[in-house]
């Protein structure tokens, strides 16, 4: 085999037998120029999806793969039991996406969260098993194999199966989730729980009830979840922790193949996820509007750029809460919100000299909360085929309930509904009637799996985690490489900002801005907080020059990892 890999960020292996072959191998070259590579939020399963591509096996063989081994090493967001949005392009140039988004269970209702007053129950769309959507990972991973996996099913699902049964070990950023989370994994699932066992930095976390689940699903498909012993496991859980989904939930879950988001930004086309995402609508918006300031005028960060982006998020964020929803569910005007004439006049209250009030644009009054555990991951193969995957359980662990016999937690998707339209969910996001609760109902989602061509060429495989903050991470990225010039690993490394419309404030990373320079938006009457500042999102990216140059973008602020093949 002439193929052999690199890593970008060095990690420390496991023993498991496909990462000492990639140390043999990096021992063994000289790195040239990439030809395949996968980027995800960490070193096994960037290493897993490697070795399908290595084998001959393609970007969706590879997805596959690359999901499920983040299942077992990163369980506060990789899952089988929560849902995502993938998008593609194929070395033909057909590109697309697979909505397999959580929907509400059959017994769901508009007013389920709220007492007997109308108001919000706390905690009940968030933690426990009334904030459990139907989950859609499963169906969606098989959907994906059937319409284009090359490799056996079996053959994809079994570097999962092995890396749980073998073990992976803690990072210190890993340790430091398990610690923050152990309490409610007690309260909710007794002091026993798998994950209450105050796993630290170095440990080797061996997951033999998740290996078994695995196994299962490798021999039955979809049945192998959404029936039989797991299915069974699963509702009862459910129902243990307060919750309703039942068999007919599970039997009755199926993915939709949705047309993508495509909009022009220059000489640029980009393709990103639809409704029930919020993403790609928010992000052609954004960009579109940003568009006739000619931004790359100005340093990236520069405080007149900064102002373009928060007024152009302000305005898109607003019509986030009124207009989207599930499409099945609601009528979106997709056409009208992307129109460059709406766009404008959007914009035409903007000036440089003060910031304007997101009251002006639409009422309302949120409490911020955020949560940042999903996860994404982007991948190329040899052919040219390109996979932009964002997955999620939503808060990080999800609901916090755990399958004991499973090995799994389950998500608590529920709480992206609106539970009451006006009253922000736990990102802080208001949503609208669009959003209400319905049963068998796909939730509203930030998230944001992109590919861009540029000049008719693939050019950047692109997304992130971050709740909220996912729409503006991905516009930064994209910005700092098409405007600012960047090379990718140093735009997904750059400092980054957000802005929500609501609560009006405008958060900055810590210590990654100058004083002065917050002073001076300050002045302008931008709401800035010290108590605000937080890591805003972790994007995994990968570029493709127009000369065919590939470069990977693993973002430092996690545990992200690319493995390329060379």
């Amino acid at each position: 085999m002439n193929s052999f890999f690199s890593f970008n960020k060095f990690r420390f292996l496991t023993l498991n037998v496909i990462l000492i072959l990639f140390l043999f191998l990096q021992s063994c070259y000289t790195p040239k120029s990439i030809k395949a590579t996968v980027v995800s939020a960490r070193q096994e399963a960037s290493a897993i999806g490697a070795s399908v591509l290595a084998k001959g096996g393609t970007a969706f063989d590879a997805m596959i793969a690359t999901d499920l081994a983040l299942t077992v090493c990163y369980p506060n967001a990789g899952n089988i039991s929560g849902g995502g949005f993938f998008v593609y392009r194929t070395s033909q140039g057909e590109v697309g996406s697979l909505d397999y988004r959580e929907k509400a269970p059959l017994g769901a209702s508009a007013k389920m969260y709220l007492d007997e007053e109308g108001n919000v129950l706390p905690d009940k769309s968030t933690l426990g098993g009334l904030a459990v959507g139907v989950p859609g990972t499963v169906a969606g991973l098989v959907a994906i194999h059937q319409k284009f996996g090359t490799l056996p099913w079996k053959e994809l699902v079994q570097p999962a199966i092995d890396l749980a049964r073998d073990g992976y070990i803690v990072t210190e950023m890993q340790a430091q989730s398990f610690e923050s989370a152990i309490e409610q994994f007690s309260s909710i699932n007794g002091s026993e729980t798998f994950y209450a066992q105050g796993f630290k930095k170095g440990d080797r976390v061996k997951n033999i009830a998740l290996a078994e689940t695995l196994e299962r699903i490798a021999n039955l498909g979809k049945a192998g979840f959404y029936e039989g012993e797991n299915a069974d496991a699963l509702v009862e859980r459910v129902k243990e922790t307060g919750g309703i989904i039942t068999h007919d939930d599970l039997i009755q879950y199926e993915p939709v193949w949705r047309e993508p988001i495509h909009f022009k930004y220059k000489d640029l086309d980009i393709y990103t996820m639809a409704p029930p995402s919020s993403g790609g609508i928010c992000l052609g918006q954004i960009m579109k509007m940003i568009e006739p300031f000619n931004i790359g005028q100005y340093n990236q960060n520069a405080q007149e750029a900064v102002q373009i982006i928060v007024e152009a998020e302000r305005r898109s964020y607003a019509d986030r809460s009124l207009y989207l929803g599930d499409p099945d569910f609601v009528s979106i005007p997709t056409k009208e919100l992307l129109d460059i004439s709406y766009l404008n006049e959007r914009m035409a209250s903007f000036n440089f000299e003060q910031a304007t009030n997101s009251s002006a644009i639409a009422p309302g009054t949120v409490v911020w909360e955020e949560s940042e555990e999903t996860t994404h991951y982007s991948i190329l193969d040899t052919f040219g085929n390109a996979v932009a995957v964002t997955t999620t359980l939503n808060g990080s662990y999800g609901s916090k309930v755990y399958v004991e016999s499973g090995g799994y937690f389950l998500n608590n998707e529920m709480d992206d509904f609106s539970s009451k339209p006006g009253v922000p969910n736990m990102f802080g996001l208001i949503g609208g009637e669009a959003n209400a609760i319905a049963p068998q109902k796909r939730m509203l989602s930030a998230m944001t799996p992109t590919i861009v061509e540029k000049n008719g060429a693939l050019s950047m495989i692109v997304g992130t985690p971050g709740g909220s903050t996912i729409i503006t991470s991905v516009l930064q990225t994209l910005l700092n490489v098409y405007e600012f010039e960047m090379d990718i690993q140093t735009a997904v490394s750059a400092p980054r900002f957000h802005h929500q419309w609501l609560p009006d404030v405008v958060v900055f990373e810590p210590n990654r801005f100058e004083n002065d320079f917050i002073l001076k938006l300050q002045e302008k009457g931008y709401n800035i907080k010290e108590e605000y500042t937080r890591i805003i999102g972790r994007v995994d990216a990968i570029h493709i020059a127009e000369d065919g140059t590939i470069q990977t973008g693993a973002d430092p602020r996690g545990d992200d990892t690319a493995v390329s093949l060379y």
